[in-house]
């Protein structure tokens, strides 16, 4: 008897000691939990989502322990912060790895930028050939080139005033850095369409080719900076292939061929003051900025050079021809083309290395040539059809070589 009744009191006190065991422990790792240590689901670590809303029966299941302290829910923490912690930070999930979801873009990377490009290309092409036919029945570039940036000007101000993107202060200091890079701008703008105007999309497009040679005289002549020889021997066939094309060109006329031409020396002009114009602003912002700067220089050679002849029969015409809704929906599409693959090219180059972007722009420029012969049918000499290739080539060759040594420069400053 006596010994039964030491018995019942050793386990009392056994199941004493375990109780109060279970009390001091705090947040010790011996804890007792009946629970899950870790329910799926958990905001603070990055459960599942169902239709913008955590499974609730998993927060209840977290709120409950042996300890009678309830754990903190509903923390507003970042979906997939979790998984920078570890173990040794005092979790309690020891044996269970933490790994953040992975997205599309980062799973595939390559993907996207195949995307990427072929939305630029595609833009393009779209754009200049919608360009072209609108000409062909409303003859009047500076009043298109308007066109073009106002859509885009709306766009960017729509995009702000919806926070996609946050629209970047600007202050007198930056405004007198941007001007030049935005006359520029418009000039070349202006200048390209006039040239679209007058010949073939593929000439103007051979014409252009000829940037690059403009480009390394500016930076060796005016700039000061040493270009080295095998630069300037790659530009040879470039000039070559663009004279042979223009000699047997036949949509060849001195309008369209001066008017690229000075677009080439605008546009290089203002690569030389965007190097000036270096600012921490993202790219998207200093885009918008130029454009809307651009607009305003466009407008008034517009009114004065094609404003009478638009009131008298300009517009009447184009309305006659082709109605009032296709030629203010072409106008409007034709700006949106404009400013959104000027955009995608901004946003390609931000994705990939100098050389990769060189190549792709060379192609591109090949692929706004080639359909535009096809839809246009336009008919093109061999030796124009030669020249043309050999300009082209002669562009791949050089944007190799500056890519390279752009791409030498910056690992040995890295180093």
């Amino acid at each position: 008897m006596e010994s039964r009744v030491l018995s019942r009191a050793a386990n009392f006190a056994s199941f004493s000691n375990f109780r109060k065991l279970s009390r001091d422990s705090g947040s010790s790792n011996n804890i007792v939990n009946f629970g899950p240590a870790r329910p799926i689901g958990a905001v603070g670590e990055g459960g599942n989502l169902i239709w913008g809303r955590l499974l609730r029966p998993a927060l209840l299941l977290e709120s409950c322990s042996l300890s009678g302290k309830p754990r903190d829910i509903l923390k507003p923490t970042r979906l997939g912060a979790a998984a920078s912690s570890s173990p040794a930070e005092g979790s309690d999930s020891a044996g269970e790895a933490k790994i953040a979801p992975v997205g599309f873009i980062q799973k595939y990377p390559a993907l996207v930028t195949g995307f990427f490009f072929f939305m630029w290309y595609f833009l393009n092409v779209i754009f200049n050939i919608l360009n072209k036919k609108i000409y062909n029945y409303f003859p009047y570039p500076y009043f298109v080139s308007v066109v073009h940036l106002f859509v885009g000007v709306v766009y960017c101000l729509v995009s702000w005033a919806v926070g996609l993107p946050k629209r970047a202060p600007i202050d007198a200091n930056l405004l007198k850095l941007l001007i030049p890079v935005a006359v520029c701008h418009a000039l070349g703008h202006v200048t390209s369409n006039v040239s679209f105007a007058a010949v073939a999309v593929s000439f103007t497009h051979t014409i252009k080719a000829l940037e690059p040679f403009f480009n390394a005289s500016a930076s060796q002549f005016i700039l000061g900076q040493q270009i080295p020889w095998t630069l300037w021997l790659s530009l040879l066939p470039v000039v070559l292939g663009v004279s042979m094309a223009s000699l047997t060109e036949l949509s060849f006329n001195w309008v369209g061929f001066i008017s690229a031409m000075i677009s080439n020396i605008s546009f290089t002009y203002r690569s030389i003051y965007s190097k000036k114009a270096m600012t921490d602003m993202d790219s998207t912002n200093i885009y918008a900025y130029i454009s809307i700067i651009a607009l305003f220089v466009c407008i008034p050679p517009a009114i004065i050079l094609e404003g009478p002849q638009l009131l008298k029969h300009g517009f009447n015409d184009a309305i006659a021809k082709v109605g009032l809704t296709k030629f203010i929906t072409d106008l409007f599409w034709v700006g949106m083309f404009y400013h959104l693959y000027n955009q995608l090219a901004t946003n390609t180059l931000e994705r990939v290395a100098p050389l990769t972007h060189a190549v792709g722009n060379v192609l591109k420029r090949v692929f706004v040539i080639g359909f535009s012969i096809l839809v246009f049918g336009n008919k093109i000499s061999t030796q124009t059809g030669i020249g043309t290739a050999i300009a082209i080539a002669g562009v791949a060759i050089y944007s190799f070589i500056k890519a390279k040594l752009e791409e030498e420069k910056r690992q040995a400053k890295a180093a």
